[in-house]
């Protein structure tokens, strides 16, 4: 995956770049100084960098076109209590940079959301009841959502989620998007599920290249896939047998 938001960002706050041998060496002899960035794409750990970077810049930074995710509020979160003065409006971060003060804190770091729709998927096909606990549901409330309408029981409380395999599971299309919509990351798992769905489902990835690369090993399990441009059909039941995969 290409790290050239990241760089961007770090040249706007004044880094000097070179990439030397395949290194990328970067300097900031005097420090770094607040700018005006803008994102030509949403990008999580590109947003995440540049939130750090502005947080030891000198001045006032502010990020526009951001990702939102709620890894990104938890960080946001941990530089406040730090000291930092941020503000997030949208998809707009506005960063004070060295305003840290030097007491000691505590914080606790969010569940992580890819892992527990993992779970959360394969407690969908296990057919056992799961329970996911210390979790927010509010944060996977897309992830419930899309599992509900493909059949999955499903019960919550403000901290845990139970899970059950229903009889049958139902088709489903999907787009993945940035936070608040579908994670990309959790495609290739939701595919897995789709294969023992009812009838004919989709994905539709936007968010990165060659992201179907699971696509061959899965048919060499028995799955019913074809890939079309962006998009992966996916017919189903399907009977999935142990093969020898890359």
């Amino acid at each position: 995956r290409p790290v050239d938001l990241h760089l961007f960002a770090l040249k706007k706050l004044g880094a000097k770049i070179r990439i030397k041998d395949g290194y990328i060496i970067a300097e900031a002899k005097k420090g770094l100084k607040g700018s005006q960035i803008r994102f030509p794409s949403v990008s999580v750990g590109a947003t995440e960098n540049a939130l750090l970077a502005a947080f030891g810049a000198e001045g006032k930074t502010v990020l526009l076109n951001c990702a939102i995710e709620p890894e990104i509020q938890d960080l946001i979160s941990f530089l406040r209590k730090m000291g930092c003065k941020i503000f997030l409006s949208g998809r707009k971060i506005v960063v004070f940079g060295k305003t840290a003060n030097k007491e000691r804190i505590n914080h606790k770091i969010i569940f992580d959301r890819i892992e527990a729709g993992t779970y959360l998927i394969a407690g969908a096909l296990v057919g056992k009841k799961i329970i996911l606990k210390k979790i927010d549901p509010r944060i996977l409330y897309q992830e419930i959502n899309i599992l509900k309408k493909m059949g999955v029981k499903i019960t919550q409380t403000k901290n845990s989620i139970s899970i059950i395999k229903p009889n049958k599971l139902k088709k489903i299309n999907i787009s993945t998007k940035p936070y608040p919509g579908f994670p990309t990351d959790l495609q290739a798992q939701l595919m897995v599920l789709m294969t023992q769905a009812n009838g004919l489902s989709k994905i539709k990835e936007n968010i990165f290249e060659n992201r179907f690369m699971h696509v061959p090993e899965l048919r060499r399990m028995g799955a019913k896939i074809e890939i079309k441009n962006k998009t992966a059909y996916i017919n189903g039941p399907s009977t999935l047998n142990g093969a020898e995969v890359m």
